[in-house]
């Protein structure tokens, strides 16, 4: 599927876009899948994603992995990273940046199978690992490790 008409309805690739303020604001964009009858994997890796406590308002960092197996669409990659970036303001808990990242996702795309590790890295001395998955792998499909180690701090 070559057929460029498939990026006429994107707004914000191949021109200046304002980091937005807040997940909600986000504009995340879709793509036709050129490849909608086969099942494969993609990945994203954000190994500096950033939010906000919601209480003390200082950062929290994370290495987030996506994979999914997409349907009909793919989601468009500069408006995923602009929907990331946007965690950067927002405070809110470990458990539901990752959470509602997974469903966001889900429901733009209706992917196939989708899977997000967020590994936190410690607040309080406790990190935080979330993990959040539409159902099990697909057979057939080579999903590979995410290969992000737990923490183990300096040990």
């Amino acid at each position: 599927m070559a057929n460029q008409d498939i990026y006429a309805n994107l707004t914000q690739l191949g021109g200046k876009t304002e980091l937005p303020n807040s997940p909600d604001e986000a504009v995340l964009e879709k793509v036709p899948n050129p490849q909608a009858g086969t099942e494969y994997a993609v990945r994203f890796t954000a190994p500096e994603f950033t939010s906000l406590c919601p209480l003390t308002a200082q950062p929290d960092f994370a290495h987030i992995v996506i994979d999914y197996v997409p349907g009909d669409w793919l989601v468009e990659s500069k408006s995923l990273k602009l929907y990331l970036g946007s965690f950067r303001n927002h405070g809110a808990f470990h458990e539901d940046c990752s959470v509602s990242i997974g469903k966001r996702l889900v429901e733009l795309l209706a992917p196939k199978w989708l899977r997000v590790g967020a590994y936190w890295y410690p607040r309080g001395g406790i990190p935080i690992d979330v993990f959040y998955q539409t159902g099990p792998e697909l057979p057939g499909v080579w999903i590979p490790d995410q290969g992000v180690p737990t923490y183990r701090g300096r040990g």
